[in-house]
């Protein structure tokens, strides 16, 4: 079967689907518009790696997979051993409206017609020196988010124990968390604030040596110029201006400032049909976390720039909701940003377009 196998393939193209697990890989190739293989394998690269070079020799290989909790080293080693490779987002793969059965065959299966259909839609895949600075970024964010649990933790011991009085019960200072070292407990009490203590302690001294890691970027050859140019918007600070870069890395990308506001999730959703035409809310797509940045700025922003205040104030009229406001704000600014990086020129404060 396998020697009529490479016979029927030799010399044409090979469209591989490929479905990712963390122990198992399902595979589908397809070739001439019908299947011609379907194996599973263990999740290990070089097992692939021998499948495709033994079966399918001297052919086109293409191999597509979606994007997850992989990454990109996938993409990575099989673009290393000259086979072309696209990965997908998930929630842009087509399928049928009326298949209801999802398994990783039948996705596997999916993923090779798209591909020899040339029905995708690919992922920029970032260069590895840009995924590995970026990481810094998004650790820092994880930790921050593991302080600001670690710190809800403590005050809900604090309330447990009606050990909260003197304490505002709004937002602390970082010096309430000082305080917390002289409380006069029991010894299993103070053994777990110690620990709640050490543990934050801990987790601050690792976010403060992240950020000198950001800063060092800041300052990299590859980055400084579009974080200096970030920079002269109005409300994003050096440390916005890293993060965004890291995030979206060469502008030139985006076709156009939709395209980018798109990428960021902040386009409106649409749901039409015939002569019926309904805009709803923001699509969310991409990270929420850069959108948080970016509305984070708007905020700054909009104190600074008449214009990008003129807009907020113009949509809150109209829509009489500030976060809406807010939002198209934010949009504005990131398209913005993509502008003036891309013309190398710095932001002007109440230009119009």
């Amino acid at each position: 079967m396998r020697k009529i196998q490479k016979f029927m393939v030799r010399g044409k193209g090979v469209f591989v689907g490929l479905e990712d697990s963390k122990r198992t890989w399902k595979i589908c190739a397809r070739s001439g518009g019908s299947i011609v293989d379907e194996v599973s394998m263990p999740a290990d690269y070089d097992n692939l790696r021998a499948y495709l070079k033994d079966h399918y020799p001297e052919c086109e290989i293409r191999v597509m997979y979606e994007a997850g909790f992989g990454g990109f080293w996938l993409h990575d080693l099989l673009e290393g051993d000259g086979i072309d490779c696209i990965v997908t987002p998930a929630n842009k793969v087509t399928q049928e409206k009326v298949n209801k059965v999802k398994t990783d065959r039948v996705d596997a299966r999916r993923l090779a017609r798209n591909l020899e259909n040339g029905d995708y839609t690919s992922c920029h895949v970032p260069d590895r020196e840009l995924r590995e600075d970026r990481q810094v970024s998004r650790t820092m964010n994880q930790i921050q988010r593991t302080i600001t649990s670690m710190k809800n933790r403590i005050r809900k011991f604090l309330d447990l124990y009606g050990l909260n009085a003197g304490f505002p019960s709004g937002a602390w200072k970082p010096s309430h968390y000082k305080s917390l070292k002289t409380l006069q407990l029991t010894d299993q009490l103070q053994s777990c604030m110690n620990a709640y203590l050490q543990a934050l302690d801990s987790l601050t001294l690792i976010r403060s040596e992240l950020l000198e890691k950001l800063e060092a970027l800041c300052k990299k050859d590859r980055y400084k110029e579009s974080v200096k140019v970030k920079e002269s918007c109005p409300g994003v600070g050096q440390l916005s201006a890293i993060r965004l870069t890291l995030e979206w890395g060469d502008m030139s990308r985006f076709e156009s400032g939709k395209h980018l506001a798109s990428y960021a999730g902040l386009t409106s959703s649409e749901y039409s049909t015939g002569e019926t035409i309904h805009r709803g809310r923001i699509t969310r797509q991409g990270s929420g976390q850069v959108r948080a940045w970016l509305i984070q700025c708007a905020w700054r922003a909009i104190c600074r720039d008449p214009i990008l205040r003129e807009k907020f104030h113009a949509v809150w009229g109209n829509s009489g909701s500030k976060k809406k406001a807010i939002v198209a704000v934010a949009r504005k600014l990131a398209v913005r940003m993509r502008a003036i990086e891309l013309a190398k020129e710095p932001y002007l404060l109440g230009v119009i377009e």
